[in-house]
């Protein structure tokens, strides 16, 4: 075995490193504060977040739903997303783009193409020859690729997300569905990278379900397994899911609660919007039947009738699911013509037999493919709007044979909440309870490679590898080294999906390529070169299928063993360092593999030599050390030719990104324009309105009226021909000089307002004060707590306050109501305060007073009233109750008093004040002399 040699010197090196990692996580918490999860459905997608404070919440839209509609609508100067451009579907069908997601990762020849081209005929499709691909003309100057589209859909979750949680946000798990493939997952996450999202994890929208089924009955899962179907028929497919819920031992938390992935059935095209268009082409020919001849064209060819008959197909099919028949009508449809006409429940029915006998295809996949039956399932969760349906319903209770069908779960937000729960787990600033997501894959993926091998002597042939990568349901994320023994020159070797026998013919023809990667090696001549002493033991592939399924190649080694005298002496630093933190993390050398053998993945340093193994240095000793074995790791250049679809290159992308973030600066542009001419209109005619109200009426001048209001006619003249062509700024700068006008007028009404609010609670405080000082002074001298300063003080306060109230009002009844006020609500607060703080402060001084003792006679009794004594017997007088206005005059003003600085807070103190200076605070605090009779 090869042995390792560690020091002490770059465990500390490697300690200061991992410290380094650590502070940086750490500072990386402020820009991690919130995160996003965006569950992307064909027809509809649900935001939610997770805020410190808030936890996982679902996003309102700025109408104040719950769920968005995918729709974009892209027009030469503006965009309208979610329900405004689902609106503008009818009056712009062509620029409304909706359901574009069945365009990712597709090429031009795909059988979906040419469905999304027989659905939805108003949009033009062209040709990408660059990529293969296709995208929307949607007029001469405004082209956009699916991604793209899907790019700004993203987008504008992030601005409902970020509203919503009223802070940026970066960080997001998106869903995409289960069948996914790899061409289609690299195509989200660049939409991603063009809407400026940093992307924790694309996750199953199954395995989102699933998650939080899963959270919120975490009590529920023990040891024993539980198999759980989920059935999840949403707008454009369907998927069917087998889920194993128990909980297991792992190493950093202990006994945790775990989901397994088990099996998965879909039908890509089985949805609630296939429904949709089978009811809309029925509409269709009843709209056109009843027209029949009156030379009207098809209704068919006008794409604004067939706009508003889907959404009317859509209604129909959400009232059919809960009555037996409805009427369906649409004011207008075509040439002024309205459309009315009865459907049933039944008919819809008969339309979509086909699609329903579809509905136990997706079931049958999924046991298959977990190797179950249905007796081994314990329940079926119904999940989905389509769900809804009754006969899909019926159907499918009837294949899964079960009592009843489940419908303990939100069918519209279960994946949202999944997703937010797991970018939380994701995020570096949150911390949630551990729960084990082992996700599964659906399309096995495996090695190809040909050699030449010898049959006979000097007869030779080509032979040709397959070695599976990634099974078919094995779990992931997941790492995977293959290891090339009989190569010692440049070789290629291709990456292509596993067996999809699976697939039927036709979604074998909607998936696309079946090849994804030719791998060219080169460099591995040459490091056999390099290494002529050594033996090779093999070149080694290091693959990684990831948290978001999306497979790539990290890195290719050439590695080569040879047996040396231990010199631990000649070990380079680099190496040193390597085997310290390999050490620390509980690192270990790749064991050798048997000959082109699948391996789990060891962690080594690129472009350097692998460390010896073993442990420290043993002391130096005069017999001849034993032989270790050395390991070196050539890396070999790799380049990657793309086989199922390529990716925008660099500079594409980047065109693509600087083109998303011009549309949307272009729209924050038009709104803070918009706002502005909206607020410069409302200010205009709020203002004119009030003109005539009494209230400004009697603070303001026929003339100071007339011009306010002539401005204000010339503003609204200005604004109404040409306002369309002002800017932002210009339209500002008008409204702040119409403000600055009205300043006055408003200043006044506003004072007048605020006037008997204020002058009362002034008059309640000073009577209050009065009250409480007169109360003060009538303490014994014996239990007195306040000194002669303080009450004076007090005194002095609330005199000021009556003197400047009444000299101030009395100056402000001589002033005309047109003149500006001196009576000024600012400084009726500013006395309010000043003696309430006064007040205030002797009131903490008595909360926290302790009392003083009573003085005792000779026989050692303390000596205390008669119980019959009156209060004027003991020289005491009762204070009057709060609010009680008698003897609430001002107190005359002393002729000479003790001032002390105003106190700057009301904390309580025991001894003293703010505003005592050190002598007075050092009599306050010493005790007076004892009489005869005292002890």
């Amino acid at each position: 075995m090869a042995t390792t040699v560690r020091r002490q010197r770059p465990r500390k090196l490697a300690c200061w490193v991992l410290m380094a990692v650590l502070l940086a996580d750490l500072l990386a918490l402020s820009d991690t504060l919130a995160v996003m999860s965006v569950d992307l459905g064909s027809e509809s997608m649900k935001v939610a977040i997770v805020k410190p404070g808030v936890p996982m919440e679902i996003v309102l839209n700025k109408e104040s739903r719950r769920k968005t509609p995918v729709t974009v609508t892209l027009k030469e100067n503006e965009r309208f997303f979610g329900d405004s451009a689902a609106a503008m579907a009818i009056k712009n069908p062509k620029a409304t783009l909706r359901y574009f997601q069945h365009l990712l990762g597709k090429q031009a020849d795909n059988p979906h193409v040419a469905l999304y081209r027989a659905r939805f005929p108003e949009h033009e499709l062209n040709f990408d020859p660059q990529r293969q691909t296709v995208y929307f003309q949607i007029s001469p100057q405004l082209r956009f690729s699916p991604e793209e589209v899907l790019g700004m859909v993203l987008n504008y979750s992030r601005s409902l997300a970020e509203d919503f949680a009223e802070q940026p946000i970066k960080d997001a798990v998106i869903t995409v569905p289960a069948f996914f493939n790899q061409a289609e997952r690299r195509a989200v996450l660049q939409a991603a990278q063009m809407a400026g999202l940093k992307v924790l994890q694309l996750i199953n929208d199954n395995t989102a379900t699933a998650l939080s089924y899963g959270v919120f009955r975490r009590k529920d899962i023990n040891t024993t397994a539980q198999n759980i179907m989920f059935y999840d028929m949403g707008s454009g497919s369907t998927v069917c899911t087998i889920v194993t819920y128990q909980t297991v031992k792992t190493k950093e938390a202990g006994m945790q609660p775990q989901l397994q992935i088990r099996g998965v059935g879909f039908d890509r095209t089985l949805g609630g919007l296939e429904m949709e268009l089978r009811l809309r082409e029925h509409l269709a020919g009843l709209f056109n039947e009843q027209r029949k001849g009156q030379r009207a064209k098809d209704v068919r060819e006008n794409p604004r009738a067939m706009a508003k008959l889907l959404r009317e197909a859509n209604r129909l099919k959400t009232v059919l699911s809960a009555n037996a028949d409805h009427m369906a009508q649409i004011e207008g449809l075509m040439d002024d013509v309205d459309f009315k006409a009865k459907v049933t429940r039944v008919e819809f029915e008969e339309l979509c037999a086909d699609l329903f006998e579809r509905v136990p295809g997706p079931v049958q996949q999924a046991l298959q493919s977990a190797e179950m039956s249905l007796d081994e399932i314990e329940q079926v969760i119904l999940v989905g709007g389509a769900t809804r349906v009754p006969k899909v319903q019926e159907v499918l209770l009837k294949a899964v044979g079960k009592e009843e069908l489940g419908k303990n779960i939100n069918a519209d937000e279960a994946a949202a909440m999944g997703a937010v729960y797991q970018a939380a787990a994701l995020s570096k600033a949150f911390k949630v309870k551990p729960f084990v997501v082992r996700d599964a894959v659906v399309y096995p993926i495996l090695v190809e490679f040909t050699r030449e091998v010898e049959d006979e002597p000097g007869v030779r042939s080509l032979k040709h590898n397959k070695r599976v990568l990634f099974s078919r349901m094995g779990p992931y994320p997941q790492r995977k080294v293959i290891t090339f023994n009989r190569y010692s020159h440049d070789f290629n070797f291709h990456i292509n999906y596993g067996d999809l026998g699976f697939l039927g013919p036709e979604d074998l023809r909607v998936f696309g390529s079946q090849n994804l990667t030719t791998v060219k090696l080169k460099g591995v001549g040459e490091s056999f070169k390099k290494y002529p002493d050594y033996e090779s033991k093999g070149i080694k592939a290091h693959f990684n299928l990831d948290e978001s399924g999306v497979l790539s190649l990290d890195r290719v080694e050439s590695v080569f063993e040879t047996l040396v005298e231990d010199s631990p002496e000649e070990e380079s630093t680099l190496t040193k360092l390597g085997n310290t933190i390999s050490s620390l993390f509980g690192g270990s050398t790749t064991p050798d593999t048997k000959e082109n053998a699948t391996d789990a993945v060891q962690k080594s340093s690129e472009k350097a030599e692998a460390g010896p193994e073993g442990g420290p240095p043993a002391p130096e000793e005069k017999k001849q050390k034993p032989a270790r074995k050395q390991r070196m790791v050539e890396e070999i250049g790799v380049e990657l030719v793309v086989l199922d679809l390529p990716d925008l290159p660099e500079d594409e992308l980047a065109r693509s990104v600087q083109k998303l973030e011009d549309l949307t600066l272009r729209d924050l542009e038009k709104q803070e324009r918009e706002k502005a001419a909206n607020s410069l209109e409302a200010f205009i005619f709020e203002t004119q309105d009030k003109l005539y109200q009494p209230e400004y009426q009697e603070v303001s001048t026929e003339e100071q009226r007339e011009e306010i209001s002539g401005k204000l006619s010339a503003a609204s003249t200005w604004l109404e021909d040409e306002g369309f062509g002002a800017t932002t700024v210009m339209l500002k700068e008008k409204l702040a000089e119409l403000r600055k006008l009205c300043q006055g007028l408003f200043f006044r009404v506003e004072e007048r307002r605020k006037w008997p609010e204020r002058l009362s609670a002034l008059d309640n405080l000073l009577n209050h004060s009065s009250m409480f000082l007169k109360g003060a002074r009538l303490i014994p001298e014996m239990d007195q707590i306040f000194t002669e300063v303080e009450m004076t003080t007090l005194e002095k306060v609330i005199n000021e306050t009556w003197a400047w109230k009444n000299a101030t009002m009395a100056e402000q009844a001589k002033l005309p109501a047109t003149e500006k006020p001196v009576l000024l609500s600012k400084d009726i607060e500013a006395k309010m305060m000043a003696l309430d703080r006064e007040v205030q402060y002797l009131l903490n001084k008595a909360k926290f007073a302790k009392p003083r003792p009573r003085p005792r006679d000779k026989n050692g009794t303390r000596t205390e009233p008669p119980l019959n004594a009156s209060a004027s017997d003991q020289g005491e007088k009762v204070i009057p109750p709060a609010g009680h206005t008698e003897d609430a005059k001002p107190i005359s003003e002393p002729e000479k008093v003790e001032t002390r600085s105003e106190p700057e807070d009301t904390e309580p103190l025991e001894l003293g004040g703010p505003g005592v200076d050190s002598e007075q605070k050092q009599k306050a605090g010493q005790k007076r002399p004892l009489k005869n009779d005292e002890l």
